[in-house]
This record gives structure tokens, sequence and C-alpha cells, in this order.
């Protein structure tokens, strides 16, 4: 039976987009951001409305909440995140609802010279007759993933209104700061006390998710020595020279993101600050697999390594954390999350498909943190950007999928 959830997706996506909840790499606190906590009270609110129990907003700034089981079945938590990135502008995002897509353009009124089209994204031409949200132009839309949270939230309250529908007891999470990689705190496994899980994080209609890259964050400090310029003369070093020249000895030309695909790897230079004292170089390293990712580090390592060499009076400190593994380590070993969305996407007439995504989840670290729990589609599209856009209708789809699952976990248990 098809339930139709499109007018209560469409207006919290609409509501919850035009909230500011941008997150920060650079900030100290948790959440890293106190814009996120005006969303995750907002969900508090309406969770307790809807008639959710052990609504909660914890103290590391995860929305927690239960909707009570009617029959056996494993405990299932479903997850989606508040914030979203740091790369574009997210505040005064105005989303509009473009009703009835012709598959032509669609221009913005704050950007003209923006435009999305078919051409610019070849999903977009899929979709032509369905209700498009995308922002005016100056901002991201906040989709991703904000889309996963109106998801989790409408098939939540269909839920709640309906106590004879069977379902195993489900449990909610709506996470901050997962754009930083920071959105698992070390006691949301506890917290969250599940069988398994799912992520509502990804891209087209059908994906299901079960590999991602693996990665990690590096930060080089390059410290130089410091004089007045007029008197610099076999005295001074420049630290701003060499941080140029450690990202120029990087292979720019074959291990960057603009010159990878698949399951190629990369290093990636997301922010240089400083001055001709110091230096401060922030990367982000990729790859699929442990080996692969270590050897970036060591490249890394050895490139700094070459330039301290070439200057013994600066001093280049290298620093490596870890950020999340590749999810199929773990899930690999019991495909059982994996295969039961596999048969619930069936149910509702969509053939699924899994290919390794070329970021990460929650869902990553959960994985890794001993909570099963792959990432499925919500139909966002262009994240990150301004010409980020979703299908109400893929939102739709996602949330008849969140049902499929629930209603086949107790199946399966009976």
């Amino acid at each position: 039976m098809t339930i139709a959830l499109e007018p209560d997706l469409e207006d919290r996506l609409v509501r919850y987009c035009a909230v500011d909840t941008q997150s920060d790499l650079d900030s100290p606190t948790t959440p890293s951001t106190a814009c996120q906590l005006d969303l995750s009270r907002m969900l508090v609110a309406e969770l307790e409305a809807m008639g959710a129990e052990d609504v909660v907003l914890t103290e590391y700034g995860a929305v927690l909440a239960t909707v009570p089981g009617n029959a056996p079945g494993p405990t299932i938590g479903f997850l989606g995140h508040v914030d979203t990135a740091p790369q574009f502008n997210a505040t005064g995002v105005k989303p509009r609802v473009i009703r009835g897509y012709n598959g032509g353009e669609i221009t913005y009124p704050d950007d003209p010279a923006l435009v999305l089209s078919p051409e610019v994204d070849s999903y977009l031409g899929k979709k032509v007759g369905e209700d498009i949200v995308c922002a005016s132009g100056l901002t991201l839309l906040g989709a991703d993933d904000k889309a996963g949270v109106a998801i989790v939230m409408s098939a939540a309250q269909y839920l709640l209104e309906h106590p004879e529908v069977p379902r195993p007891t489900l449990r909610l999470a709506f996470t901050p700061d997962e754009e930083i990689g920071r959105g698992v705190h070390g006691e949301l496994p506890t917290d969250l006390a599940v069988d398994f899980a799912y992520t509502f994080d990804g891209g087209v209609e059908g994906e299901i998710v079960y590999e991602s890259f693996s990665a990690d964050q590096a930060d080089v400090v390059v410290k130089g020595v410091s004089i007045h310029p007029g008197y610099a003369t076999g005295q001074m070093v420049n630290a701003a020279y060499l941080a140029a020249k450690i990202v120029q000895a990087l292979p720019l030309s074959t291990m960057t993101p603009e010159t990878t695909s698949g399951r190629d790897g990369f290093l990636h230079v997301t922010n240089m600050e400083g001055g001709s004292s110091e230096m401060h170089i922030r990367l982000i390293l990729r790859d699929f697999e442990r080996e692969g990712l270590a050897a970036k580090s060591d490249l890394l390592r050895q490139v700094c390594a070459a330039v301290q060499a070439g200057e013994p009076r600066a001093k280049i400190e290298v620093e490596i954390t870890p950020t999340y593994r590749n999810m199929r380590y773990w899930l690999e070993d019991d495909m059982t999350p994996v295969e039961l969305a596999r048969e619930a996407c069936r149910g509702i007439g969509i053939e699924p498909f899994s290919q390794p995504i070329r970021g990460g989840t929650d869902g990553s670290r959960l994985t890794e943190m001993g909570v099963p729990t792959p990432n499925l589609f919500t139909g966002m599209r262009q994240i990150h950007g301004p010409l980020e856009w979703v299908s109400v209708q893929d939102m739709g789809k996602a949330a008849q999928l969140m049902l499929g699952i629930v209603g086949l976990a107790v199946q399966k248990d009976a």
C-alpha cells in the first residue's frame, strides 16, 4: 500500500532548510556551532508533540527518541544529521519548490547566472513532473541532510499515528557535526541501544550503501624564522614559501579530488592560513582501503621531510588524525541490515543498487564502533553548493523504504 507522505515531507524540508545549522571544523565546542541546536530543539518539540517516547537532547547535541514497538523484532535505529556543510554559504537559505518540473533549465532569482539543467545533472532529467526543492542561488539548500531528517520524522509520525501497524522498537537519532567528522560521539552507540541502524544520507533513488571512503585529517604546521624584512638578509625563513613548496610537491595532477574518480583516493588541501612566520595547512586524506590511506599519510610526511631537509632552520610538524573507516570492513561480515534494506526497496518497486561512495557518513563511524549502519537514499543531489536540489517524490520513496524495513523486520522475526 502506498502512503502519501509527500506533503508532510515537503513542509518539513522547507522549514528545516530555512534554519542555519552550518558546522565549523575550527570550533572546539560540541556541537561546533550553537545554531545547530535551533533545529535540534525544534525536533525535540515535534517529537514530543507526535507522541514519541524517551525524547532527549543529549549533552553532546544529539536528539534521541523512541517509537515504541508492538511486535517482536530487532531494535532498529534511523538517523539523519542536522548540520550543513561549511564549504559554502548556509546563512539565509530561501528554499523554493519547483512544482511539476518541466525538464528544462532551473534558474535562480538571487544569481541569474546560475543554471541547473539535465545537462548539468543528468539525474534531474529523470524527474520530469516531480516537485524539485532548491535554494535561491546564494546558499546551499541543506537537503544534506535535512532531507534525511525529514524522511525519518515523517515516517516516525506515520507510525505513531497508526498504532495498528506492526513494528519492533525503533530508535531515532539526529546528530550534529556530521559534515566535519564529529557526528558520532563516543556515548552515542550505547545511548542509541540498537541491534543495527540506517542513516538516510544518500543520493539517488535505490542507492543502498555499505562501502565508504576511509578518511584521515592531516594538519601541517610550518614555522619559519621571523625578522624585519629590511634586515632579513641571510636570516629570514619564510613559512609561506615553504608551505607553497609542500603543496606544489604533492601529486596535484594525479591525486586530488578533481583528478580522481571511482575507487581512486586523494589528498585534498582544504585550508592554508598564516603568514611568513608560521603557516597551517589542513588536508583531508581519502582511500577505500586502509593500506592506500596509510600510503597517503606516508607520502605527505615524506614531502614535508624533504622540504624540511632543504631548510633545516624551519620546523615542519605533521599530525594525522583518524576520521572514519570504510564501513565495508565490518558490514561484509554480516550483511543482514543491507539485505533487509534491499528487500524492502524491491518491495516498493525500486531495484536497489550498491556502489562505493566517495565520502563518509555517521554510519561509517557507527559501524566501526559496533553498530552496523548502512546508508540509504534520500534523492539529494549537487550537495555542498548552490545547485543543491532534491525531489520531494524521491523523499517519499525513501520514507516508504523506511516503513518497508520496519515491516520486514517484524516478518523476519516472526
